[in-house]
């Protein structure tokens, strides 16, 4: 919920918000911060984001993927629908402290996996006709694309 009460702060007044939290003491801990700071305009969505983007509809101005990293490519298209014309994609730790760039046989095996996908990720935002994206290389990066 951290993430949603900085953006609400920085949100014009009429903005609403809408998170989504799988892991449960997370899910828990941001309702109490919500009710704590009066966030009537957050609204907190429980479970696998994979399984609740599909069900929703409208547009939204702003979409910050911050999930498992590996899901990245598999929540894309659903990121996609979502996004208004002329909306962003932020999309967090995109370059994972360097890993992204690093030779494949320099990764432990568990990594692999997470590398491949991460540049499919990328490769996807950076390729697709509707979104114009750039990376930028801060902390552990950031994506960001514009739906066209």
């Amino acid at each position: 919920g951290f993430s949603a009460l900085f953006m609400r702060e920085y949100a014009p007044a009429e903005a609403s918000i809408t998170t989504i939290e799988v892991y449960e003491p997370r899910i828990e801990a941001a309702g109490k911060h919500f009710a704590k700071f009066r966030a009537d305009n957050i609204e907190l969505l429980a479970g696998d984001a994979a399984l609740i983007l599909p069900d929703l509809s409208g547009s939204f101005d702003l979409i910050f993927l911050d999930a498992a990293k590996g899901q990245y490519p598999i929540l894309l298209p659903q990121c996609k629908r979502l996004l208004a014309p002329g909306g962003i994609l932020l999309a967090d730790n995109v370059l994972q402290g360097g890993m992204i760039l690093s030779p494949r046989e320099d990764l432990k095996h568990r990594d692999r996996s997470l590398q491949a996908r991460m540049r499919d990720f990328l490769y996807d935002i950076t390729h697709d006709s509707e979104l114009e994206s750039a990376v930028v290389p801060l902390g552990d990066g950031m994506s960001i694309s514009v739906k066209k």
